[in-house]
């Protein structure tokens, strides 16, 4: 006995025979729907006027990296916590070495300036 198992690739909108797996995004939640040629067109149509006008977003990279904007953030952050440390043990405050600085210090410090 012979079988034949068929795997169709099937539109989401009409049913008809798709061309390919579309993905989009908005308001930070991503969607993929697979749509034949002609319904993937209309897709971009409607939204055309909208992307003719909106800013690109760069995709954020995983893992930590050394590089840009980002580094340059995390050594101001290490400024500030340095300073808020010295601060907070200059007025008799308990701060640890390292970690986290608790809010009430950092609450405590913003308040004194």
């Amino acid at each position: 006995m012979a079988k034949q198992i068929v795997e169709s690739f099937i539109d989401d909108i009409d049913g008809s025979e798709a061309e390919k797996t579309t993905t989009f995004a908005i308001d930070g939640t991503s969607y993929e729907i697979d749509l034949s040629g002609r319904n993937r067109e209309d897709l971009e149509k409607a939204l055309a006027p909208y992307i003719t006008v909106a800013r690109p977003i760069r995709a954020e990279r995983p893992g930590r990296g050394g590089h840009g904007a980002d580094s340059a953030s995390r050594a101001m952050n290490r400024e500030k916590s340095s300073e808020i440390r010295n601060w907070a043990k200059a007025h008799g405050l308990p701060v640890s070495e390292r970690g986290r600085i608790a809010a009430t210090i950092v609450e405590k410090y913003k308040a004194a300036q």
